[in-house]
């Protein structure tokens, strides 16, 4: 009965939280835990200890599971993604993490094969997967709700990110967001309203023009009026985006509501950090072709890590002293 209780109050909290600022983070914490405890409860059997201790290592091992099959969708990506696009660096960034994921795995099949475990390196091995595969499994649920989430209308700024150009040609990964914008800027007007919508992103060392200027060609060819069409060409990555974008909007008003557009797997990582300057923001996905995924995902969660280094540093210390404990119980 405790973990019944347990785990919907961790769900009520993410419920509460979620209501009050879906952009944070630790939401996916909450709503995964919550779950895991609540479905803990309904399948266990036995003391609360002899539950505690099954879902903890239930969570071990899906959580390593988690990491190995991450492993494989890696190795796998990095093929598929240099048949389509080429054998350039940039596409071929999935063969190291996925290797270096399979480091535990191969540890432990030369433990078994040689009969000689090394517990305390195979343990923290296994405590480093599990732990990341938890974040990581954590992120990718929160981030699939986020994204289902339902476009808000209301908006009075609707802001492209800009994602690299082809020479001075808009490419596939940018089309499909100047595209979902162009979709909510027709939403918005056929309610009666009027919003601007900004094309923001500098110009790169390889590119003929800057992104924006690329982008509103774009818009403007396929009917957005040249009076709903902004401008932000100081920007190079998504965080100066949003300053820049705070700066230009501020001249305009003090209450302007936006909405963010960029791809799907972009979304959750552009929220936090709107909610982190302080910006009266939403954000919406385009789609992304299937193939891309698996490395911008990764490439994602990597920047969350960094981003909350020193939370993921006190909380896996944590997990490092405490599991081992908890498990020779």
């Amino acid at each position: 009965m405790i973990l019944l209780t347990i785990g919907p109050v961790l769900l009520g909290v993410f419920a509460l939280r979620f209501y009050l600022d879906r952009r944070r983070i630790s939401n996916a914490i909450y709503l995964f835990a919550g779950l895991a405890v609540t479905g803990a409860g309904l399948i266990g059997s036995g003391g609360v200890m002899d539950r505690s201790l099954t879902l903890t290592r239930a969570l071990i091992v899906a959580s390593t599971l988690v990491v190995l099959a991450l492993a494989g969708v890696l190795l796998a990506n990095s093929v598929q993604m240099a048949r389509r696009e080429g054998m350039r660096l940039a596409n071929l960034l999935t063969i190291g993490p996925g290797v270096v994921l399979l480091i535990p795995y191969l540890v432990l099949g030369v433990a078994i094969a040689t009969d000689s475990l090394w517990p305390v390196l195979l343990v923290m091995l296994f405590v480093v997967g599990g732990y990341f595969g938890f974040v990581f499994a954590c992120f990718v649920l929160y981030s699939l709700l986020y994204g289902r989430l339902p476009y808000q209308p209301g908006m009075d700024a609707i802001v492209v990110h800009g994602s690299g150009l082809s020479g001075a040609r808009v490419p596939p990964l940018l089309a499909a967001r100047l595209d979902r914008a162009i979709q909510i800027y027709g939403e918005e007007v056929a309610q009666g309203r009027k919003p601007v919508i900004i094309a923001s992103g500098g110009k790169g060392s390889d590119e003929a023009v800057s992104e924006a200027s690329a982008m509103a060609d774009y818009l403007i060819a396929r009917g957005v009026p040249t009076e709903s069409v902004g401008l932000e060409q100081q920007s190079t990555t998504t965080r100066e985006n949003l300053l820049f974008i705070k700066r230009l909007l501020g001249e305009r008003g003090t209450n302007i509501r936006m909405v963010l557009v960029t791809s799907n797997f972009h979304i959750l990582r552009t929220a936090i950090l709107a909610r982190r300057l302080k910006l009266d923001a939403e954000v919406t996905g385009a789609r992304t072709a299937f193939y891309y995924l698996p490395s911008a995902v990764l490439r994602e969660f990597v920047a969350i890590l960094v981003a909350y280094r020193w939370t993921n540093i006190v909380a896996f210390v944590v997990v490092v002293v405490a599991l081992p404990l908890l498990l020779r119980r």
